[in-house]
């Protein structure tokens, strides 16, 4: 099973939010992605908030890269982008203004573990998103917190094609996450986010 998730350049502001509209009611876009180091901008920046608003009125999920990036690492000047836009802390004021929006921190958010696992527990619509490392590599407060106070908040990813579904699942296994708590990060977490549960 599939569904769609877009993204949308938040520097469009009005104009981006009438492109979400659109997405959603001729696309059935079921969410949407920003990548606040590439798009070179703060998440908190009012000029996207026309955007959250559409996604906060829709009930729809919005997933926003967090951490180091990949993208640009070992260039000449990091190719130019900067890693600060993806301090998850950034996230807060987003979380807070729009309550309605579910908000997914994507990725273990090296170097700011800490600041992502703060905003999950204060603000009850942020999760986490596991992909983009094995889980053999996690820092051990997210092992900690997703065995216990963020269980329900916690979400499978592999980052397919860079990690496979089947090296991750491998890994996770390994990596110290409670019996009881697997299914609930590999499936049932996501079905009651995205709508899905009975």
């Amino acid at each position: 099973m599939m569904m769609c998730f877009a993204s949308i350049d938040p520097h469009k502001g009005r104009m981006g939010a009438r492109e979400a509209e659109r997405l959603i009611a001729e696309h059935g876009v079921k969410g949407f992605k920003f990548h606040p180091t590439v798009q070179g901008y703060h998440p908190y920046d009012k000029m996207a908030w026309p955007i959250y608003e559409v996604i906060n009125a829709h009930k729809l999920p919005a997933i926003f890269h967090s951490g180091h990036s990949g993208i640009g690492t070992g260039m000449r000047g990091g190719g130019g982008l900067r890693l600060k836009y993806s301090n998850p802390i950034h996230l807060d004021d987003v979380a807070a203004d729009f309550p309605d929006m579910k908000i997914i921190i994507a990725h273990p958010s090296w170097p700011w573990q800490d600041e992502a696992l703060s905003v999950c527990m204060h603000k009850q619509n942020v999760y986490i998103d596991l992909s983009g490392w094995s889980p053999k590599y996690f820092p051990p407060q997210l092992v900690q917190y997703a065995n216990n106070q963020l269980k329900r908040r916690m979400l499978f990813g592999s980052d397919f094609p860079l990690i496979s579904p089947d090296r991750w699942i491998k890994d996770f296994g390994e990596a110290g996450f409670k019996p009881e708590v697997q299914p609930l990060i590999l499936k049932d977490n996501a079905m009651e986010l995205l709508g899905l549960a009975a």
